[in-house]
């Protein structure tokens, strides 16, 4: 089958030495689009050679996208079939066996599992399978067989909405592909109860690459009071308050999000130190502070304020600005945990503007940790945009 593949080729001056080296993506000015190349359909597989038509690797091709190839195999002969898939997902299974007691983790992470532009979480029996590129799209049915003969999973739900999927030229569609999904999943994690929605929630329901960072807070949260704003279903509220915090306050715009968490406190047993404030992030915090309410741990995550190059400046604004409402938040001595997931916000320069927003506060700090998402989403080192989670853990000044 692979004898009838196409063959795309780099241009002149593009740099073939970084595919050779890892990198997994070929973007649009990188690559030769001749007529042929054009009418290839999104989801193509193709063999990529360099400029001297040395070959370089399997790719799927996507003529409508800024990334035009993307490299399933270093292999130029592999078969990208049943087998193909099941090791991919086996290998990503042993990781995750290996990082977890159960099954409640990201069971794929796209370009660093080898299954490009794919994201899966699993929940106990249920995945939810994000296929962020076209390829895996027009092998949705295949990639389905292969996962549940590989994990025994019941019931698969196709989570197609997001960004990553328009930039594809993909449709938006959420729906379940086997079994039957209940509404809500509980998720056990850090010693707290989480209730993820898989089919109306945020993403696939519930954020694990947050785990790590979650426990690093709850060590921090034995007898505090903990503000956690940007708290979608209680991430860090519900972490902290099985930690030993006295109380909590969840705040975020989503009342659905804040009906899940008020439904894992109450799962986890800790509905009585537990409070919710829908509403504006920014609002909540400057009402907070009108109020003369002081925290002894401060969390924000908020959304990904700097999604993209473009965005980068107005974004790192934002997260100063955050760190500037949060900051005021704290009590003496208290900390501050600060989170960006945008991967165009590298780690030097959220963790500049976090310090402007908290000097701007009037406050000093100690950084005492900084945090990053856990195992299950392993980076690729060639690829910056896979490492995008950060979380600085400040002690404050009087």
């Amino acid at each position: 089958m692979s004898d009838t593949l196409p063959t795309v080729r780099l241009r002149p001056k593009a740099e073939a030495r970084a595919i050779r080296h890892g990198f997994p993506w070929v973007y649009a000015d990188e690559l030769v689009t001749d007529r042929r190349t054009k009418a290839l359909a999104p989801g193509a597989l193709a063999r990529l050679e360099d400029a001297e038509r040395r070959p370089l690797a399997l790719v799927t091709v996507n003529p409508g996208s800024k990334i035009i190839a993307r490299v399933l195999d270093r292999d130029p002969e592999a078969e990208i079939g049943s087998a193909w898939l099941r090791a991919r997902l086996s290998r990503a299974l042993a990781l995750r066996e290996r990082l977890y007691d159960a099954p409640f983790y990201r069971l794929v992470h796209a370009e660093a599992d080898g299954l490009p532009g794919v994201v899966i979480d699993r929940f106990g029996a249920v995945a939810a399978v994000q296929p962020n590129a076209a390829w895996a799209e027009t092998r949705f049915d295949a990639l389905t067989e292969a996962l549940v003969a590989v994990t025994g999973v019941e019931t698969v739900i196709k989570n197609g909405t997001g960004r990553a999927r328009s930039l594809e030229g993909l449709p938006e569609e959420t729906a379940v592909i086997r079994g039957a999904a209940e509404r809500p999943v509980p998720v056990p994690m850090n010693g707290a109860t989480y209730m993820a929605d898989l089919l109306g929630g945020q993403k696939t329901g519930l954020f694990y690459d947050q785990r790590p960072n979650h426990a690093f807070a709850a060590r921090l949260a034995r007898d505090a009071r903990v503000l956690d704003v940007f708290s979608h279903v209680g991430g860090f509220a519900l972490a902290t308050l099985a930690g030993g915090a006295t109380r909590a306050l969840a705040v975020d715009s989503s009342a659905a999000a804040l009906d899940l968490a008020a439904a894992g406190a109450e799962a986890t047993g800790v509905a009585a130190r537990f409070a919710t404030r829908q509403g504006d992030a920014f609002a909540a915090m400057a009402a907070l502070a009108e109020e003369g309410e002081r925290f002894d741990l401060v969390i924000c995550d908020p959304p990904a304020f700097a999604p993209s190059k473009p965005a980068l400046e107005a974004g790192l604004r934002a997260y100063e600005r955050v760190a500037r409402l949060a900051a005021g938040l704290v009590a003496a001595d208290g900390f501050l945990c600060l989170c960006s997931c945008s991967h165009a916000a590298d780690l030097a320069r959220f963790r500049a503007a976090s310090a402007r927003g908290i000097g701007k506060a009037g406050r000093r700090a100690q950084l005492l940790h900084t945090g990053f998402a856990g195992p299950d989403h392993p980076v690729l080192p060639q690829l910056a945009e896979s490492s995008y989670l950060k979380a600085l853990v400040f002690r404050l000044s009087p």
